[in-house]
């Protein structure tokens, strides 16, 4: 007990004298756990770490578990409907937002990139580096922007950090014109300070800054950011207010065509991206399958297409990283979570360019036959082939092919109902099948080692494609009238992958140039956006989700022990239905041309004005 009494009396007396000599200057401790903005910006490698944190705001890139392509007529999400689709969205009730278009994140990274850039001017660190680093601030900070420009028109330019003492953080948004140019000039700023500067992957560069501004300036020209052509299109834009937040107003479409043209062909003029794209005739089948494959999983000299993408690296537990295993069908143990619709499906041409028609008895009878390589690298159907099955479905299926369908096994004369392995009547797993009656095979890892329910893969998401800048300049020559030019470079999109050249003119062919954007670019992001700039919403996002269900039934007189997709045993029939409402009932509102700001962000800026229609 003495022992005790005096262990605590020493201590009292022990901290006693700390307090009173540290009483004055206690409060002026350095934390243990971050750095001051001093020692940041005084120091080389803390500078670009902070630089290095802004790419967070890429989140999963578009290896989302719900991809934006579910809000569009091209897939569905199988886990609760996207109010967006039904028009069912409010300040109040934004719906599903990705990381990469929400407000407040935006913001919070545009604010990081504004306080790098105020830094970096006055860092006594090597101005090399300064350069660098200052460039690829700018390029995130226009990169954030756009993501909001697109999403919801123009808004507040923030174009310095606020100071704790500041005493008004309202801000008005800007014109949509304005906030164009402020994009683009923080692009061409960016451009040349990254000019010559040797980028490791995944970060910014001078050809990406180029490439996004080509992007920028293409929606500019389009439709929906053109007030006098949107107006026409749309009575609810036409009664909105405040159209300079929407678009241009006044001045020279032409023009703006003319400037991302210019834009998209200044990057086609590098002579460094692209693959695949020299081709004076269609590639084999075969090839054009593995070309495209090769081009979204950026490997085999698809590396060429990357402009700018989010990387993932396997031993980093990253939500991207996770794409096969939250896509994958469920025969697979995978969630089947973004699927293709039959919309979807059914924009794939013939092997021979003709559009498929169910009409067509033939093509009907076999849907998944002969039809453009870039459906069999794209989609997972029923009767596809894919990895080995996990050790509790090989038994079931040693053939390791999708089964999407309602199958009879045993023999003809006394039929047993089987249920395929990738249903929601699946014997393995039955809550998490499709919906739609497809898969997505786009952004997979292909190798089998790779074991799509429990394992992490590599593949990056491109965020910037070099094929979307050809896109851009081709859709730019339509509206320029330069027909003859924008059939030679869509041609070469299509003998990539096998695909005979385009000969239409008119309305024809810029309805062609749209129906292979949307092929080559599904699940990249594009056909939210498209959709909405051609102000083709009502005819296209506006439509009722279709599925297919199917059906093998055995032909007379054969027997079947282990069901194989197999047309000597078997009747199939296809039956295109639309989705039941309960699960999404699909309808177009002009006022989902541009989403509403979150009500809280009204409530804490009295200065905002709100998108039309809410």
């Amino acid at each position: 007990m003495k022992t005790f009494i005096r262990n605590i009396s020493i201590i009292t007396i022990v901290s006693g004298a700390l307090l009173t000599s540290c009483k004055k200057d206690f409060l002026n401790t350095t934390p243990l756990n971050q750095a001051s903005s001093a020692t940041t910006w005084a120091d080389p490698n803390l500078s670009e770490a902070f630089v290095t944190e802004l790419y967070n705001g890429l989140y999963e890139g578009e290896l989302n578990q719900e991809n934006l392509d579910c809000q569009t007529d091209n897939a569905l999400y199988n886990f609760g409907k996207e109010n967006i689709n039904e028009g069912n969205i409010s300040p109040a009730a934004t719906g599903n937002v990705p990381h990469t278009y929400e407000w407040g994140e935006m913001y919070a990274r545009i604010r990081s990139a504004n306080i790098a850039l105020e830094q970096l001017a006055k860092a006594p660190i090597d101005k090399s580096l300064v350069d660098r680093l200052t460039g690829e601030a700018l390029f995130m900070r226009a990169y954030y922007y756009n993501q909001l420009l697109r999403y919801y028109g123009g808004v507040p330019l923030v174009k310095s950090s606020y100071s704790a003492s500041a005493t008004d953080f309202t801000i008005a948004r800007s014109s949509y014109s304005d906030c164009v140019d402020f994009i683009v000039g923080d692009l061409d700023k960016a451009a040349g300070l990254l000019q010559g500067k040797d980028q490791p992957k995944g970060r910014a560069t001078s050809d990406a800054a180029l490439a996004l501004k080509a992007r920028v300036l293409l929606y500019a020209a389009s439709d929906l950011h053109d007030m006098p052509t949107a107006k026409a299109k749309s009575s609810l834009l036409s009664q909105y207010a405040h159209p300079e937040l929407l678009g241009y107003v006044d001045g020279d479409r032409a023009a703006r065509w003319k400037k991302a043209q210019d834009a998209a062909k200044a990057v086609m003029d590098l002579g460094k991206y692209g693959f695949k794209l020299d081709l004076s005739a269609p590639a084999s089948a075969t090839d054009g399958f593995n070309n495209y494959q090769n081009s979204y999983l950026s490997r085999n000299g698809g590396e060429a297409e990357i402009l700018f993408a989010r990387y993932f690296a396997n031993a980093k537990d990253e939500w991207g990283a996770w794409y096969a295993r939250n896509n994958c069908p469920n025969g697979y143990h995978g969630w089947t979570s973004s699927e293709p619709t039959q919309n979807m499906v059914d924009d794939y041409e013939m092997m021979d360019g003709t559009k498929f028609d169910w009409k067509n008895p033939a093509e009907a009878a076999a849907p998944y036959q002969n039809r453009d390589p870039r459906f069999y690298a794209s989609i997972l159907y029923d009767g596809a082939p894919w990895k080995p099955r996990t050790p509790d479905g090989a038994g079931i299926d040693p053939y390791n092919e999708i089964q999407m369908g309602t199958y009879q096994t045993g023999s003809s004369s006394s039929p047993v109902a089987y249920f395929g392995l990738d249903t929601r009547n699946s014997p393995l797993e039955n809550w998490n099948g499709t919906r739609t009656g497809y898969g997505i095979r786009k952004f997979m890892d292909p190798n089998p080692a790779i074991v799509d329910n429990n394992t992490r893969q590599e593949v990056p998401s491109p965020q910037i494609r070099y094929t979307e800048v050809v896109f851009n300049y081709i859709e730019t020559c339509l509206a320029l009238g330069q027909e003859g030019e924008a059939k030679i470079w869509l041609n070469k999109i299509r003998f990539r992958s096998g695909m005979p050249a385009i000969t239409d003119a008119g309305d024809a062919l810029v309805e062609r140039y749209r129906n292979e954007r949307n092929v080559e670019m599904m699940f990249e992001e594009q056909r939210f956006y498209d959709a909405r700039r051609w102000m083709i919403a009502p005819q296209t996002l506006g439509n009722k989700a279709k599925i297919i269900k199917i059906t093998g039934t055995l032909k007379p007189g054969k027997t079947v022990s282990v069901y194989r997709y197999n047309t000597d045993n078997y009747n199939y029939t296809y039956t295109v239905q639309e989705l039941d409402p309960g699960v999404e009932n699909r309808s177009w509102n002009d006022k989902v041309y541009f989403p509403p700001i979150n009500r809280d962000e009204m409530n804490k800026n009295n200065k905002l004005i709100q998108n039309p229609g809410y």
